[in-house]
């Protein structure tokens, strides 16, 4: 399998290329050259699969043996989904909340949320793509590393510097926007004090920290003095590995439902990563409804899903936002340009040049396409995409947005409900989508869980004061209780300032 950017396409890369890139040099986010399809048996062989065992057969279909073994491989993913690791055997275990209507808890890696399933395993993939290349080299020839940088609004930062904490020829860099995390966010992040990681927190918003992030790959010079690494959802591997728990999922309901259920993914998103991860298990075959996409105050995908305008700034809005971002209760999803979504709109952009265009070149077609439009979101911050483009985007997806009265009221609603079930803002906003979706009788909501509810303490705690019997330290994880107290160690960038950040690169980095 090969991989191209979704704005050049025209040279290929090996999985290691693009996993150990992360970026393309033109901007553009790596993609499959195709996707495959699940084999002919996959409902009766992969039926009773483990997480593990599961990850090694999709993995499989995107990963050629000749890069990595199967024996590698199968190696690779124990190592990562393995029961010290994790605080549940399933890895990713289904919740039912009511006959039609389950929770997948993502949250039961090291730091509590989902994005630790595909950073653990970034982590041994780097590992491992290192170790293989500085084992190949000739005695007193320099060692290859890595420099990994990334943006967080919260949890990615701490999943990726638990996955590479203390790996050899690895240094990551974290940006965070500084006060625009929850203080257990910040706190899993800048108490890990291994000498290969470095916080840094930066004066803006979660955007200015991307947006420097994608500056950094983007300078050729700079990127090949330090071998730039992404830990961001705009790795590949990333939304590889996430697939895994659509599949898993499925699987979990076939066994104790009826087989003319039909699944519905509510899945809360700001960056589009995990959604996009269905829409890849969706394009290879597993059976769904449309994937929903619930958003919160900051929704630009849901106006574009409403309205075919993906724009920074709401133009039909009355009182649009100063400066975009909207700070609420969910902040990892605080975020006014979705990375990922550039991978569904090459996708949508190919198709609708094989229906109005056909011919040669379809994929540098669509990469121009898609260039053009990111082009247009940069300089004017807005893209209109033709009627039959959104007519595309809505036959897998709809989606819907939720503001922070009704996350507070969906915490409460679940936690005062029959089956009482404490959810974290996040879930909540999927939650609550759910509830006002008018699905057919035989459909059966799967609502994503990507946080602890203790990751945010404050929300949760806001939203059910007074509530009879809610006492917070029933569900603060030991880990949590001594968290705020430990040493810390951070950098502070006074402004979204990409040289400032290069400073500090350019001082700590192992090259």
């Amino acid at each position: 399998m090969k991989y191209f950017s979704t704005r050049g396409g025209l040279s290929e890369l090996t999985f290691e290329e693009t996993v150990l890139a992360g970026l393309a040099p033109d901007g553009g986010l790596y993609i499959p050259a195709s996707i495959p399809q699940l084999p002919s048996n996959w409902q009766d062989s992969w039926a009773n699969k483990s997480f593990p065992e599961l990850s090694i057969e999709i993995l499989s279909l995107f990963i050629s043996a000749d890069e990595i073994s199967q024996t590698d491989l199968a190696a690779l993913v124990h190592t990562t989904y393995n029961d010290s690791a994790w605080r549940h055997p399933d890895i990713t275990p289904l919740q039912p909340l009511t006959t039609n209507k389950h929770i997948l808890e993502l949250f039961h890696g090291p730091t509590y949320a989902f994005k630790d399933v595909a950073l653990q395993l970034l982590g041994n993939l780097f590992s491992y793509f290192l170790q293989r290349r500085n084992k190949a080299k000739s005695p007193g020839e320099e060692r290859e590393t890595l420099t990994v940088v990334g943006a967080t609004s919260g949890d990615t930062g701490s999943a990726a510097i638990y996955g590479l904490r203390g790996k050899p020829d690895v240094s990551i860099f974290i940006l965070h926007p500084k006060g625009r995390v929850s203080p257990v966010q910040e706190a899993q992040m800048t108490t890990v004090t291994d000498a290969n990681v470095h916080n840094l927190a930066v004066k803006g918003t979660f955007d200015d920290c991307q947006d420097i992030v994608k500056a950094l790959f983007a300078d050729a010079a700079f990127n090949a003095k330090h071998h730039l690494g992404a830990v961001n959802s705009i790795n590949w591997a990333r939304i590889l590995a996430q697939t895994v728990y659509y599949f898993l999922s499925y699987f979990a309901i076939r066994r104790t439902i009826p087989t003319d259920a039909e699944l519905q993914f509510i899945v809360p998103t700001g960056n589009f990563g995990d959604i996009l991860a269905g829409y890849y298990a969706k394009r290879m075959g597993l059976p769904m409804a449309k994937l929903v996409i619930a958003t919160n105050a900051n929704d630009i995908l849901t106006r574009f899903w409403k309205t075919g305008r993906y724009e920074k700034v709401d133009s039909e809005s009355s009182s649009p936002a100063v400066g975009g971002v909207v700070e609420t209760l969910s902040p990892a999803m605080d975020i006014l340009v979705s990375s990922n979504f550039e991978r569904l709109l090459w996708y949508l952009a190919f198709e609708n040049v094989q229906n109005t265009n056909p011919g040669g070149g379809l994929r540098e077609k669509a990469c121009q396409t898609v260039k053009g439009w990111m082009d247009d979101v940069k300089s004017i911050g807005r893209i209109v995409v033709p009627e039959s483009v959104l007519e595309l985007a809505r036959r897998d997806f709809t989606a819907e947005r939720v503001d922070d009265n009704q996350i507070r009221q969906t915490i409460r609603e679940y936690y005062t409900s029959a089956r009482s079930y404490t959810a974290d803002p996040h879930t909540a906003v999927g939650l609550h989508v759910a509830g006002v979706l008018s699905p057919p009788p035989n459909t059966i909501q799967i609502i994503l869980s990507t946080a602890h509810p203790a990751k945010f303490s404050e929300a949760v705690t806001s939203a059910l004061d007074g509530v009879p019997g809610f006492d917070f330290d029933s569900v603060l994880p030991e880990a949590f209780k001594t968290l705020l107290t430990m040493e810390r160690r951070v950098i502070e960038v006074e402004r979204p300032d990409v040289e400032l950040v290069k400073g500090v690169v350019e001082r700590f980095a192992v090259i």
